[in-house]
């Protein structure tokens, strides 16, 4: 007999306490954070759906594993189980352990990019982004058309644009192009996947140009769901071999095991090139650590190793997607407008229409996430103008294509009662959304300004 209900594959056998805290609490808490979630206390957040970055549950495996790590400083034990797995994954030649996802994309992109260089994706991330301009690079996004239409419907939203990718590889010169960038599911992009088909496509492109192809892998477990459940040819393969066809279509990849890896720190960067990973072994040891450590410890290994793993059941992967999912089909049931259909990792709330009356000049994807958790306590994560948008030398501003609201889901944290929570605070935000006022900044960096501007309500 097969039952409708999908329960998580999982026992709870610790708990960490919520503090929950008023309404009126929350007015100071939010004021003295400037109307920036990142700068809020944690323990004033009651559903913390900032991120799905680090913040997951580890297994009892896990857990068990950190107690033998290896602490040597070079040539530790769980070093050379951390490198196992990762070969055997992606079957690159070369591994370089990071403190996390950006340290890789620092490292990588600051060898291969500089003055005069362009990297195109089918999304660049906020923190991908950053670590190319700051070489002097050039960022250039080739997402599908339908991908920027969150109400349409289309099983892999996340692909690149191909004719795009062909033409701006023309428009830049093939040897001004320093890599293609393919992220795996396109986070940016509503946490869409990347069919196995664009990627054979990006793939051969690159190498017709002699263009290196790297992998964002974040969440390619998650993205081998969607592969197996929508392209019919895969429907026998298992999610790691889905995952492992698509690493050999590329030249390398960076990773962050902060989400797919299951943990709460660290990151790896796997090329197959000698000559590059020589470069970024010197970068490594420079700003990171030993190239058998790179910033992490060998109890953080030993759980990489293990989550490396773990993240490819079938058992676990399938609770992953449909905890997710139950959250999206409630809110489209509700009314509320979302990034169809429902990603991996995230829920993505089209705040640009939910707040029609805010205009984009206004950032009504901030005012939505101020809203949130002024009206419940949850702290969630603009993905528009804020995160992508731009203040030009001569102050002009350049707002994103969408203006998206990131509900992200932890792994192995919340139970569906905290899910139903949500679901009732975007009850009462839809009541009173014609009440909703605009945002407007009123101090921000020049690079990544949503980790750190102050905002106000106009």
């Amino acid at each position: 007999m097969k039952y409708k209900t999908i329960i998580e594959p999982f026992r709870i056998k610790m708990v960490e306490s919520i503090r929950m805290t008023t309404e009126k609490e929350r007015e100071k808490f939010i004021k003295e954070a400037k109307y920036n979630l990142f700068l809020l206390k944690a323990d004033d957040v009651i559903i913390d759906l900032l991120t799905d970055s680090g913040i997951a549950a580890m297994s009892s495996k896990q857990w068990s594993g950190m107690m033998i790590g290896d602490e040597s400083y070079a040539g530790a034990k769980s070093w050379k189980k951390m490198e196992s797995t990762i070969k055997d994954l992606t079957g690159y030649k070369h591994v370089l352990p990071t403190h996390q996802g950006r340290a890789a994309e620092r490292i990588l992109y600051g060898c291969m990019g500089g003055k005069g260089k362009t990297f195109i994706s089918n999304t660049h991330f906020d923190t991908t982004r950053a670590n190319i301009e700051f070489s002097n690079a050039e960022a250039i996004d080739c997402p599908t058309e339908i991908g920027k239409k969150p109400s349409a419907k289309h099983p892999f939203k996340g692909n690149m644009n191909v004719s795009k990718l062909t033409s701006t590889i023309k428009d830049k010169h093939q040897e001004n192009v320093a890599g293609v960038i393919l992220t795996v599911t396109n986070n940016s992009g509503g946490g869409q996947p990347v069919s196995m088909k664009n990627a054979r496509e990006v793939s051969e492109i690159c190498k017709k140009h002699n263009i290196p192809l790297i992998i964002d892998a974040c969440r390619i477990a998650e993205n081998a769901y969607f592969i197996k459940k929508r392209e019919k040819e895969y429907k026998n393969h298992t999610y790691k071999e889905i995952a492992q066809e698509m690493f050999a279509l590329a030249d390398g990849c960076t990773m962050s095991a902060k989400k797919d890896g299951i943990v709460n720190m660290g990151g790896f960067l796997a090329l197959n090139s000698q000559k590059l990973t020589e470069q970024c072994r010197n970068e490594l040891i420079i700003t990171e650590g030993f190239i058998t450590y790179g910033g992490i410890t060998g109890r953080d290994m030993e759980a990489i190793a293990i989550g490396l793993e773990e993240v490819f059941d079938p058992d676990y992967l399938q609770y992953r997607i449909a905890s997710t999912t139950y959250l999206g089909k409630k809110l489209v049931q509700m009314g509320i407008p979302i990034m169809l259909p429902v990603g991996g990792h995230a829920v993505y709330i089209d705040a640009k229409s939910l707040y029609s009356h805010i205009p984009v000049d206004q950032y009504p994807g901030q005012a939505l996430v101020c809203n949130l958790y002024l009206k419940g306590g949850i702290r969630s994560s603009e993905i528009g103008s804020v995160m992508f948008g731009k203040k030009e030398e001569n102050g002009k501003r350049i707002y994103a294509p969408m203006e998206l609201v990131r509900l992200a889901i932890p792994r192995r944290v919340y139970t569906q009662s905290h899910i139903d929570y949500v679901i009732e605070v975007f009850e009462q935000i839809k009541k009173e959304k014609i009440k909703a006022k605009g945002i407007k900044i009123v101090k921000e960096p020049k690079y990544l300004r949503h980790f750190t501007a102050h905002f106000k309500f106009i």
